[in-house]
């Protein structure tokens, strides 16, 4: 998704499209920001002495880089290829690629609604990225809950096209946190008891949660949620429902995160 005719900041992580590559250094296209090119020194492709340029770069190759410096007045950017690790990689290709996608995903709402693409930014593709930090991100929330929009207090018409194609195109975020429970009772049906324990534990959550039986007295606590903070909430009611019941009837228990 290209940003107009504005520059990068210098530190910014950048996916760009190798255009030519010369002995010294690589010519590329910043995909995110219309019109810009960047250049590559040779010092900044890899790591020690380069012999041949072309075994890191060759033309048409989609690389990330690390934005060195900017001269806004003669239309330079330096770049360096080296600074960026694999994991900084995959994650900005993500991004890219997600953004990409929320472009497309507006574009149908905004064909759903009987306006341009850029008529669709005007009126609330700007304001949603400045609310949710991006537009994949603002799709992402009306997947996981229809009413994020309303409760932001956002208004229009449009918001119900919005949210329809979010829920058709967009899996809702997930994040994953888990623990193990040390569960004992010596009452003569304390196995029932531990799995009365449990159930309220599960019921009592709103997210879900997956309990695994390890081997006396452990048990494997999982709980998938929106986003951490939930996960963490949702954490403590389970287990705490879980150890009340089994300490009212006399039992013991105890949570460890792994």
């Amino acid at each position: 998704m290209a940003r107009g005719s504005e520059f990068p900041e210098e530190s910014e992580l950048v996916v760009c499209t190798v255009k030519n590559v010369k002995n010294f250094g690589a010519f590329v296209s910043l995909d995110e920001y219309e019109g810009k090119e960047g250049f590559i020194h040779i010092r900044d492709v890899a790591t020690g002495w380069v012999k041949y340029i072309r075994d890191y770069v060759r033309e048409g190759q989609k690389i990330v880089c690390k934005v060195l410096e900017v001269d806004s007045s003669k239309g330079h950017i330096d770049l360096s290829l080296k600074s960026v690790n694999e994991h900084q990689k995959r994650e900005k290709i993500q991004q890219w690629k997600n953004e990409n996608k929320a472009e497309k995903l507006l574009g149908i709402v905004a064909e759903r609604l009987g306006k341009t693409l850029a008529e669709s930014y005007t009126e609330f593709g700007t304001e949603l990225i400045e609310e949710f930090g991006t537009l994949y991100a603002a799709f992402e929330q009306c997947a996981a809950n229809p009413k994020i929009l309303e409760e932001e207090e956002f208004e229009g018409d449009w918001m119900e096209a919005f949210v329809e194609v979010a829920e058709e195109n967009v899996t809702p975020p997930y994040v994953q946190i888990d623990g193990y429970l040390e569960l004992t009772c010596p009452a003569p049906d304390g196995v029932e008891v531990i799995k009365r324990a449990l159930n309220d534990g599960i019921e009592v959550s709103e997210e879900k949660v997956t309990i695994q039986y390890i081997g006396a007295p452990r048990y494997r606590l999982v709980i998938n949620a929106p986003d951490y903070k939930i996960a963490e909430e949702e954490l403590k009611t389970v287990t705490g429902s879980i150890m009340a019941t089994l300490e009212e009837c006399g039992g013991e228990a105890s949570f460890h995160r792994e």
